[in-house]
């Protein structure tokens, strides 16, 4: 509670012998001082000034973030990144990004889940006002920050190629864009690259220096995981410019990593396997819902069928190039409204709620 100065006090017993005037004046001047301390009282809360994007919290978190009684039992604490990359300018957040960036909070609560952003600028003090960064503050271990790609891809081989301005008046650009960012990202830091349309389903720390096979012919970069100069992704560094071609589609992406895997490990057609320290992994593990079957993403399954289909699976890539414009029934047993309500069940509430 403000409490008066003796010379307001005194001001008082003046005033109240006096004309009524007087006392308006009297409480117009406390007001004001009351108004001053509380203005100040703001102003010098430490607490006011976080670091360069803080998240503020505007959504409760009591029943969001998990407790250590959920994740004790789990793998050991492990200091790789999680990262996710957002090369448009886009800072609204869809519920799938929400919810790929919630569960791969909520499976890797010891490590640092990173999410870069090209639309944030440099040097601000707090996110644009928008629910999923108030949702996602709600996690200590997410950190979101500005994306400078001139300063992201200098010392590499793509430095050049990122300077060329007519790269940007190519049809693909943006998902070329990302293609180079996931690669560099991985030679320069290491840890694990998702892209914001996968849905975690469990740690992914014991998966390193790999990467996933979408289908019998190809490898996808939706999911890589390496340790930082690694000398397969200097590989795709060098694959990336010598033979590059931003017209045709995913020629820098699935296409580059399957050539330089087959170079590699000599092979003729891509399979399962683990050589010279990478690992190719098994269809069922980051891409359990093939692209061509992107549909079954929306369609009922019963519990016992989800468990099946999620034994051998580390994360549900959704695919959400094929899928964004489908209208997904919440709640509903569809297969991608049971792994939100699961996997990122904060995001799930908010979509119900919505």
């Amino acid at each position: 509670m403000l409490r008066m100065p003796s010379c307001l006090l005194k001001l008082t017993r003046v005033v109240l012998s006096h004309k009524p005037c007087a006392l308006f004046i009297l409480i117009f001047v406390f007001v004001s001082f009351a108004y001053i301390k509380l203005y100040w009282g703001i102003e010098e809360d430490p607490k006011s000034h976080g670091p360069t994007y803080s998240l503020s919290a505007e959504i409760g978190c009591a029943h969001y973030v998990p407790s250590p009684l959920d994740t004790a039992g789990g793998p050991s604490p492990s200091t790789g990144n999680v990262f996710f990359v957002e090369t448009s300018e886009q800072t609204s957040p869809s519920y799938l990004f929400s919810c790929s960036v919630e569960s791969a909070a909520r499976s890797h609560p010891t490590s640092r889940v990173v999410v870069l952003m090209k639309g944030l600028a440099k040097g601000n003090a707090s996110l644009p006002k928008h629910w999923a960064f108030s949702l996602l503050s709600c996690f200590p271990n997410v950190e979101i920050q500005p994306l400078d790609l001139t300063e992201f891809f200098s010392g590499t081989p793509l430095a050049q190629w990122f300077q060329q301005p007519q790269r940007q008046q190519e049809p693909h650009f943006l998902h070329v864009l990302s293609d180079a960012c996931r690669i560099v990202l991985m030679w320069k830091f290491g840890g694990i690259y998702l892209d914001t349309d996968f849905i975690v389903l469990k740690n992914l720390q014991n998966l390193t220096n790999a990467l996933g096979i979408q289908d019998d012919n190809e490898l996808n970069g939706a999911f890589l995981s390496f340790k930082a100069k690694h000398k397969f992704m200097e590989l795709c560094m060098q694959d990336f410019v010598q033979n590059y071609n931003g017209w045709v589609w995913g020629h820098q992406g699935p296409g580059l990593l399957t050539r330089v895997f087959k170079k590699w490990c000599s092979l003729e057609t891509i399979k399962s396997m683990s050589c010279r320290g990478v690992s190719a992994l098994a269809r069922e593990v980051v891409y359990p819902i093939p692209w061509q079957n992107w549909k079954k993403l929306f369609e009922a399954v019963t519990v016992l069928e989800l468990q099946e289909l999620l034994k051998s699976t580390y994360a549900v890539h959704i695919w959400n190039k094929l899928s964004h414009e489908t209208k997904l029934e919440i709640p509903s047993q569809a297969l991608l409204a049971q792994l939100y309500s699961q996997f990122c069940p904060a995001t799930y509430a908010k979509m119900k709620q919505d």
